[in-house]
């Protein structure tokens, strides 16, 4: 093999669970080229993969309308199309990445076991032995169909100098010099998979109250919002980075972190994936397929019995994650920050 494709469009979270499988191939076909199809907002996560050679961004918002694709498809075809590929793999599994890989020149067509809206019909999809699995192994069964060995997963991240220099100035802003500290995510992409700011004022004051300094972190008018709503009503101040780090730079900031503390939403993966210790709440989505790889055991679930739906809006209109109490969360996070190993959660209720 001397030149694959991996079409991974999104979400931040998903592309990082990607990564993996990429690493797999590199140190299996160390000359080979590796090129990489993504979306804009998940595009640093990529950059930051030291196995990618080439950079391929979906142009998905500008080809919305006529306009936009006439001007944008011709050269985004011809980009597609600039190589001649062994291999495509749609870890996707959607119309838009078959879409994609429709118009790829290559000579063998994969992707995930899970493929919908009529993906299989391009690519063949690699059902392997871990179907039940995390998502990380999941894709790790797609390279090694290939005759990939991928008996380990490394998440192969490179944070340049600049980026850890940035980083550190803008916490070096809103916290002293020596002090400890814990990011706190405080959106995600959507509503079953946010924390309620007032548990998130909450846990801040706690964490001041164990001489942690929580940091707010996270991108976009409602995480801005949330911020907002969570230094209101807070007792003590709380620092907040909102929309001012880069993704890079969010990863330099969790390097240094004591605890990072978020939903199921793309920056807790990162930190996760960069084993920084991490706290995850969870309620709509299987921890065991799409939690913490590297930490399941710090991840919180709901207790309700309709835990692991894997709805995206709830039918009985409940907020998810208002079952975990601040007081449950800082409980695990006292436990992270004495060096105690946690227990994963266990609980008969709900689906598995």
């Amino acid at each position: 093999m001397n030149n694959i494709l991996v079409i991974k469009l999104s979400a931040i979270g998903d592309v990082i669970h990607a990564i993996p499988a990429i690493h797999a191939l590199r140190e299996y076909r160390p000359s080979v080229h590796i090129t990489w199809v993504v979306e804009p907002a998940a595009r640093d996560i990529v950059a930051m993969c030291s196995d990618v050679d080439e950079i391929i961004v979906f142009p998905k918002k500008e080809l919305k309308t006529r306009q936009g694709f006439l001007r944008h498809f011709i050269p985004f075809r011809r980009l597609l199309q600039k190589h001649h590929y062994d291999v495509s793999m749609d870890l996707q599994g959607l119309f838009k990445s078959a879409a994609i890989a429709f118009f790829v020149r290559a000579q063998k067509k994969i992707g995930t076991g899970f493929m919908r809206e009529g993906a299989s019909l391009i690519s063949r999809p690699i059902r392997g032995a871990h179907m039940d699995g995390h998502i990380v192994e999941q894709n790790l069964d797609v390279v090694r169909a290939l005759g990939c060995p991928a008996d380990k997963a490394v998440f192969s991240f490179c944070i340049s100098a600049q980026d850890v220099q940035s980083a550190e100035e803008k916490r070096l802003a809103v916290c002293g010099q020596n002090t400890r500290y814990a990011p706190l995510i405080v959106g995600a992409s959507r509503a079953n998979k946010r924390w309620p700011t007032t548990f998130f004022a909450r846990l801040a004051d706690q964490l001041r109250g164990r001489g942690i300094m929580p940091i707010l972190v996270g991108g976009g008018a409602d995480d801005v919002r949330r911020a907002e709503e969570i230094q209101q009503a807070a007792n003590a101040p709380v620092a907040s980075l909102v929309e001012q780090t880069s993704l890079p730079e969010l990863a330099a900031l969790f390097r240094g972190a004591a605890v990072v503390i978020g939903g199921d939403t793309g920056p807790t993966h990162l930190s996760d994936a960069l084993d920084v210790p991490t706290l995850m709440m969870m309620g709509s989505w299987p921890p065991t397929r799409n939690g913490l790889y590297r930490q399941p055991e710090n991840v919180i679930e709901i207790e309700r019995s309709c835990r692991r739906c894997m709805k995206r809006i709830c039918p009985l209109g409940l907020d998810c994650l208002a079952d975990i109490t601040p007081d449950r969360v800082m409980a695990r996070a006292e436990n992270i920050l004495a060096g105690v190993p946690a227990m994963r959660e266990e609980w008969d209720g709900g689906r598995m």
